[in-house]
């Protein structure tokens, strides 16, 4: 996969995006940044990261024959590349806290932003923006922030943990196909965080409520089983899970 290393700028997925108006790409390009001024997350949020100790990176992947209706199933194969990847240098308790964040235990240490690339309304590409927290060890204001140094105790060489990302992320995405969807939302669903677990949620007006992950939709909508037995479907804007 063709590399582009950059010292910093405001945003990997903002340059990748400028990049891909600017060129047409037939294959994987991925942009590195040692700094990210203005990186992006999930719902506008920003990620916080030092300089040169983390990974930030985007990467635009091809896509063919996935209908928009079925985006969700990009997630979970971005999702489980960044898991296989992970658990390749043994990150212990890995899981993944809907829609795409992954936690070792209860600590978030890599986050994921997928923005699609549509051409006359059909989707052509994503441009999958990761941001692993990976030799940084204080976090300001950021409790649930933990790095692969913090939790397995060395120091870690930022592009090899890239290259396994790199070849994790294309092996997945070869098969994401429609006859494999069963397979990888099963292998999704099994790595939830909390799933079958009584947990705290926060609706849309700010107030709380218990309930159970059971499994998401093909949409990406999270299934919980409410107290009175009943299961709801939630999108991201509708539901937040509290640690």
């Amino acid at each position: 996969m063709h590399i582009i290393k950059v010292d910093a700028i405001a945003s990997t997925n903002t340059f990748l995006r400028d990049l891909i108006r600017e060129k047409n790409f037939a294959d994987p390009v991925c942009v590195m940044a040692k700094e990210q001024l203005a990186g992006k997350g999930q719902m506008g949020t920003t990620w916080q990261s030092n300089p040169g100790e983390n990974l930030t990176c985007s990467v635009f992947m091809k896509i063919n024959g996935i209908e928009l209706n079925h985006q969700f199933f990009i997630s979970i194969a971005t999702s489980l590349a960044v898991y296989d990847a992970l658990n390749a240098f043994v990150v212990p308790k890995l899981s993944i806290k809907w829609p795409n964040d992954i936690l070792s235990d209860r600590q978030k240490i890599c986050g994921i932003l997928i923005e699609n690339v549509v051409k006359n309304g059909s989707l052509i590409g994503v441009i999958v923006g990761i941001g692993l927290n990976v030799n940084q060890t204080t976090f300001n204001n950021l409790p649930q922030a933990g790095s692969l140094k913090q939790i397995l105790g060395k120091h870690f060489e930022i592009e090899e943990i890239l290259q396994t990302i790199l070849i994790n992320l294309e092996c997945r995405f070869e098969g994401l196909t429609t006859s494999n969807f069963d397979t990888i939302k099963k292998q999704y669903e099994d790595l939830l965080f909390r799933k079958n677990k009584p947990s705290t949620f926060l609706d849309i007006e700010g107030d709380s409520f218990v309930g159970i992950i059971q499994a998401i939709t093909n949409e990406g909508k999270l299934q919980v089983l409410l107290e009175d037995e009943i299961i709801s479907d939630f999108d991201l804007k509708e539901i937040k899970l509290l640690y």
